[in-house]
């Protein structure tokens, strides 16, 4: 990935706003919605990658067919804050399939972890791997009862 970073003009912004939203929209139908011919829109898409704007495509995912229909997010306060810790912490973290996201926080805990799993049994299984883990000292657990608003992406426009 290039470490630049340019300027982007209104052209590369409308890009980047619609693919967040479509990422299968084919170039001919991107380049006329950005007002290009298809030639110069695949290039700045090309470029817009290239450049590290655009880091992958990918799906969004029905969770509650695929028997990950709830979740939660979890507090977690390490016992004694050092690097080596944390770092044990952070390698068997990223091993919990069920974890959805892990953030490192300042405030009055130590991680932040989304959770996303099937019932009720499979979560506190789940907390059971996650007290478990190096240096855990103390968790906070709060269950999703309705998701209100989520991400859609960078509000770029």
């Amino acid at each position: 990935m290039n470490t630049i970073t340019r300027a982007l003009d209104r052209i590369d912004i409308a890009i980047l706003d619609i693919l967040q939203k479509n990422g299968r929209i084919s170039n001919a139908n991107l380049a006329e919605k950005v007002n290009l011919s298809a030639s110069p829109c695949l290039e700045r898409v090309r470029r817009l990658e290239k450049e590290g704007f655009i880091e992958s495509y990918g799906a969004f995912l029905n969770a509650s067919k695929l028997k990950y229909g709830m979740s939660a997010f979890i507090q977690v306060t390490l016992d004694r804050a050092n690097g080596g810790i944390f770092n044990e912490f952070r390698q068997e973290v990223v091993k919990i399939k069920e974890v959805a996201e892990c953030h490192m926080v300042a405030g009055g805990f130590d991680y932040l972890l989304q959770l996303r799993f099937e019932n009720i049994d499979a979560y506190r299984g789940l907390l059971g791997a996650i007290v478990e883990l190096p240096g855990v000292s103390q968790t906070h657990s709060y269950i999703v009862l309705e998701h209100v608003k989520r991400d859609t992406g960078i509000p770029i426009l």
